[in-house]
């Protein structure tokens, strides 16, 4: 198997694999969120009292719903790549402090926890080369930097 040779010469592929599937399972979580209305948003964005925050549940259940939904769909394409994993990022550990507060236990809380843990070391780490952000706004290697 020349993967297990190689010294991770498929980190893009890998990437790439990643975005698409953490970024579609995250549609899959949110588009019933996004599509549950009003009624569905107060619910979730209520969970901001947690953090102090207790005026517009409304629109923080929205932006939930929308950061899960379109965030994972963006994930997937590699486009606006750290503003969308910052969002995922806020939005999982919003849902770890809930599942904390609630008393679920470990099992309640580990798979928001991890999923805060996988968005702020993808923040870190980039979309990787098969990626929108790479295709629409590229690096230029060769561009002349400030030095003191």
């Amino acid at each position: 198997m020349a993967i297990l040779r190689t010294r991770y010469s498929y980190r893009n592929t890998g990437l790439l694999v990643l975005r698409i599937g953490i970024g579609i399972m995250f549609v899959l979580h949110g588009w019933p969120k996004l599509i549950g209305g009003p009624e569905k948003w107060t619910q979730l964005g209520s969970n901001m009292e947690l953090l102090g925050i207790d005026f517009f549940p409304v629109f923080w259940g929205f932006m939930a719903a929308f950061a899960e939904a379109v965030g994972g769909a963006l994930l997937a394409l590699g486009l606006f790549f750290r503003p969308v994993c910052v969002l995922l990022l806020i939005t999982m550990l919003v849902a770890a402090i809930r599942h904390m507060a609630a008393g679920d236990g470990f099992g309640g809380y580990s798979h928001a926890l991890e999923a805060a843990i996988l968005f702020l070391a993808l923040c870190f780490i980039g979309p990787g080369r098969y990626s929108l952000d790479k295709q629409i706004f590229p690096t230029n290697k060769n561009r002349a930097t400030f030095q003191v």
